[in-house]
């Protein structure tokens, strides 16, 4: 039953990761939107993102896939 330990592994660092957001991290939601966390509701349901200068979105905190893995520019990707 290796991949179903793979795939609790997998929700365990996803649950990790959702409850450590904070501000200005960048993050991708399910939908592939990409933002910077502008604010998190006080009850923790909802993240508000920054997505351009004038544009915030508001989502349930479990559309948020992960936080953003930027490539170095240099990279090729």
């Amino acid at each position: 039953m290796p991949e179903r330990d793979a795939c609790h592994d997998e929700q365990r660092r996803r649950q990790d990761t959702l409850g450590s957001l904070k501000k200005s991290d960048k993050v991708v939601t399910t939908g592939g939107i990409v933002g910077t966390i502008a604010d998190l509701s006080q009850d923790g349901r909802f993240v508000t993102l920054k997505v351009d200068d004038s544009t915030r979105i508001r989502f349930l905190r479990s559309a948020i896939h992960g936080l953003l893995e930027e490539k170095s520019e240099g990279s090729g990707n």
